[in-house]
């Protein structure tokens, strides 16, 4: 009894309605928890398909663009029918009016408003120089630049991470295989014009004509088996009946025009050029009308996916609500039920006090509490017990604490452990290295290493996703996988890269982790740099500290995400001076923000390193690290920091 007299002694110093809403507390608050969590997941998803709907509506304008752009050219090029090329440009110049109203109030989102302004100055050019000879280049130009906005729209939109069957293939139709298809049509209508005026072929053209109709059959029967697949994957069953036909008559009416490579091939001559041309000009008109259909559906589909995401919102709000309402009701109902027995209790025994009541209690109630007045030691051992499993619960939870605790430890003392010592980096010859690593808890995510075999030093530097204990996990395979690569010789920088890759990519699909990182390693040798991976920039530090900056965003892909990386992979080179090097950083430097929320930014690392470079590589960080911590101040830091300086002796 003694242990949990402080509990007892509370307990009845409690009055029954603070006893009821201490209970009620205990109750609320984690039912509030998960609540708030499984909204928040089905908000989060919400938000996600309403940014889909924002890439929706950017694409219509810019695939008005894509169809509108080639028309123009190839009316501009004929020399003829002006009215029409007016008709034109003034439908352009609307639909640029209406991207720019749309990029106002979605382009931070999308991160689109470069990309349109861009391409709103190359149409402006064209206008201008509508009568040069070189006119050709600047459509050229923007067609590509369409094309840039388009891919960064259904990048930064989620259109191409669309999680269901059916949407993603629309989405595949609409941001890529019709644009495609459109694309080649619009090739194929500006060599046959050409062959026309000549009324002759060359081979070259004979042969463009012969792959283009190759590409369209090929992008022709892959729209037809992605939208099948949309048809066979659509619960909401809106596919079928609205896009089978128009999509057989389009891929038909694209087949014909298709086909005709085999005449191609067994002819010298291009056989009336003006008929290509013609079908060429139907099936681009059939694809824009076959593509706003397409994009009608996607945007239904995407809006029934809101649409249901907020009734199951309401469903759940509703039903939690109703169970509050519930336990409510039945509390204050146990309540006055409880209250109305303990008054029957008390002034039975004030009567019995005084003498007054001398026959059997009787209660109005039938539960437990009608057995009170016989069985009080009964129900105080029942008590004892319940504040038992009570302490039982929550020393099972400080257990189960601690041991947690004991893991983060020892995860943080093997990171600590592996990072490279000031001895091994004072031993290699011909440079002065200095490096620094901070964790933003108690075990960290970021990865920086310096290993040296056969003369050849190998630097690596990381960021993996988050910080805690997988990403610590993370970090640790890491630095194992590019020990073992270079114990085992592997010069490949492809397939050394690729390697860490499928290591991480299969343990992280075996921890059921959703963890990636940034990765980058630099091989130096006799004052050549050969850097790889993707990561944040390389700072290079010439004589008199100036500086320059090699992107690596070119030179690889975040690790852990695909199986494979190879084609992603790239090197870049470097060569060093005496007196020069590199610093190497991971985002917890630049991201890291002061009081007023402002980031740090690698032009003041830049500047900082520059100002400092007459001095030794520890110097250099310290003068970095004290710089960040004075800029920081007493804000929360929320990221890992590493910093790794390179100075060639």
């Amino acid at each position: 009894m003694k242990p949990f007299q402080p509990a007892i002694s509370l307990m009845n110093r409690l009055k029954y309605p603070q006893k009821f809403a201490l209970i009620s507390c205990l109750f609320i608050l984690p039912l509030s928890l998960v609540s708030y969590l499984l909204l928040s997941e089905i908000q989060s998803r919400i938000n996600f398909a309403k940014k889909e709907l924002f890439g929706t509506i950017y694409l219509r304008s810019l695939n008005q663009l894509w169809v509108a752009l080639p028309q123009l050219k190839t009316w501009q090029a004929q020399k003829s029918n002006p009215n029409q090329i007016i008709t034109i440009e003034n439908q352009i110049d609307n639909v640029v009016e209406t991207l720019k109203i749309i990029d106002r109030k979605v382009g931070k989102k999308l991160a689109t408003t470069d990309g349109f302004n861009r391409l709103q100055s190359t149409w402006k050019t064209i206008q201008i120089n509508r009568y040069s000879n070189n006119k050709t280049a600047y459509y050229n130009l923007m067609i590509t630049q369409i094309d840039e906005l388009t891919n960064q729209v259904g990048n930064q939109s989620n259109l191409i991470l669309d999680p269901d069957l059916d949407t993603y293939y629309l989405m595949d139709a609409t941001l890529l295989k019709l644009p495609e298809i459109q694309r080649i049509l619009a090739e194929i209508q500006s060599i046959s014009q050409t062959v026309s005026r000549r009324e002759q072929a060359t081979f070259l053209e004979r042969a463009q004509l012969i792959m283009l109709l190759g590409m369209l059959r090929d992008y022709n029967d892959e729209l037809n088996r992605n939208l099948n697949v949309a048809f066979t994957n659509n619960p909401a069953g809106n596919l079928r009946p609205k896009l089978k036909q128009a999509l057989q008559r389009f891929t038909q009416d694209i087949k014909k025009l298709s086909d005709r490579v085999s005449t191609l091939i067994s002819s010298k001559e291009v056989a009336q050029p003006d008929t290509y041309f013609v079908d060429a000009q139907r099936n681009m008109k059939q694809s824009e009308i076959f593509w706003n259909q397409t994009i009608d559906e996607l945007d239904f589909l995407l809006k029934r996916r809101i649409e249901g995401f907020l009734r199951r919102q309401i469903l759940i709000s509703i039903l939690i609500s109703i169970i509050l309402g519930i336990v409510t009701y039945l509390s204050i109902g146990f309540y006055l039920g409880v209250m109305k027995t303990v008054s029957s209790l008390s002034a039975a025994s004030q009567k019995m006090v005084a003498g007054i009541l001398t026959d059997t209690i009787t209660l109005d109630s039938h539960d437990e509490l009608a057995e009170v007045v016989k069985s009080f030691n009964n129900i105080a051992v029942a008590l004892v017990e319940s504040h038992q499993e009570v302490t039982r619960l929550n020393q099972r939870l400080k257990t189960e604490n601690n041991r947690m605790s004991a893991e983060l430890d020892i995860t943080r003392q093997l990171q600590q452990m592996i990072l490279p010592k000031d001895n091994e980096l004072a031993g290699i010859t011909g440079l002065d290295i200095a490096g620094f690593m901070e964790a933003a808890t108690e075990v960290g995510g970021d990865y920086y290493d310096v290993l040296q075999r056969n003369g050849i030093i190998k630097i690596g530097i990381g960021d993996v996703t988050g910080h805690g204990l997988e990403s610590g996990v993370v970090m640790l395979m890491v630095q194992t996988a590019v020990r073992t690569l270079l114990e085992n010789n592997e010069t490949d920088y492809r397939k050394f890269l690729n390697t860490i890759n499928r290591t991480i990519y299969n343990n992280i699909q075996r921890m059921n982790s959703d963890k990636n990182l940034t990765l980058s390693l630099v091989d130096y040798q006799n004052g050549h740099l050969r850097l790889s991976g993707q990561h944040e920039e390389m700072i290079i530090v010439r004589e008199g500290g100036k500086i320059e900056r090699i992107d690596t965003i070119d030179l690889g892909f975040p690790i852990g995400l695909e199986a494979d990386i190879t084609d992603f992979v790239s090197q870049a080179e470097v060569n060093l001076n005496s007196g020069e090097g590199v610093v190497l950083y991971t985002d917890g430097i630049t991201e890291a923000e002061n009081m007023a929320g402002v980031q740090y930014g690698v032009e003041r690392l830049c500047d900082i390193v520059s100002k400092n470079w007459q001095k030794s590589a520890p110097e250099i960080r310290q003068a970095a690290i004290t710089d960040l911590q004075d800029y920081i101040g007493y804000q929360k830091i929320y990221d890992d920091i590493t910093l790794l300086v390179i100075k060639q002796k």
